[in-house]
């Protein structure tokens, strides 16, 4: 990479070799512009679920809340908080990898069990109320799985988006123009070079026919 500091040799050579990096950055840049345009896709994709889950989530948070409080009026918080709670050991959290230009994105879901969730122990009161609240929280996990994945994506995609646009902005703002100024220059001095070559050549020919 010429740089402003550092004396450019003025040759042919050297031109030919300014042309082939400035292609090769050319290349870098294209790449690098489409890799943000994949990534910008994506975290808009991310963000749609994203929004998906938080309003889905809120609907059962609200459902949550009224079951508990209907099993808080019907045992009370001492009771309630040493009701056997549900068992999850039958649901199976289902994990699956992606890559993006070698980033890696995960998809969790947590799948249930065919059969209805137990209780490890059987409770001494058992109540419709305590067990509704014991389904509203274990309904509310599934999409709070889902969430926690998309939320490690949009941190991921985010960085590598921002590192690679600072990539991409330093060849477009810095790297290309000292580029396409070096080449310039040189195609300036060789062309005087030229010039002045022909212009020697022609006095040398008078010289010798006597013109």
């Amino acid at each position: 990479m010429p740089e402003s500091s550092r004396e450019i040799t003025v040759t042919r050579v050297a031109l030919l070799e300014l042309k082939d990096e400035r292609q090769l950055v050319r290349e870098g840049y294209e790449l690098l512009d489409e890799k943000r345009i994949l990534l910008a896709t994506e975290i808009r994709r991310q963000l749609a679920q994203l929004g998906a889950l938080r309003r889905q989530i809120a609907e059962l948070t609200n459902e949550l809340r009224s079951r508990t409080l209907a099993a808080v009026g019907r045992h009370g918080l001492d009771e309630l908080s040493v009701y056997p709670p549900l068992t999850l050991a039958a649901d199976r959290l289902q994990m699956r990898r992606s890559r993006l230009f070698g980033l890696e994105l995960l998809t969790a879901h947590l799948e249930p069990s065919a059969q209805p969730a137990g209780i490890r122990e059987p409770p001494v009161n058992p109540t419709p109320e305590a067990r509704a609240c014991a389904d509203a929280h274990r309904k509310w996990l599934f999409p709070a799985v889902e969430l926690a994945a998309c939320c490690v994506n949009l941190r991921r995609l985010v960085a590598d988006y921002v590192r690679t646009e600072r990539r991409a902005r330093a060849i477009e703002n810095v790297l290309m123009p000292e580029i396409e100024s070096a080449v310039k220059l040189i195609d300036e001095q060789l062309e005087g070079m030229d010039q002045e070559e022909i212009a020697r050549l022609r006095q040398r020919r008078n010289e010798l026919t006597g013109e």
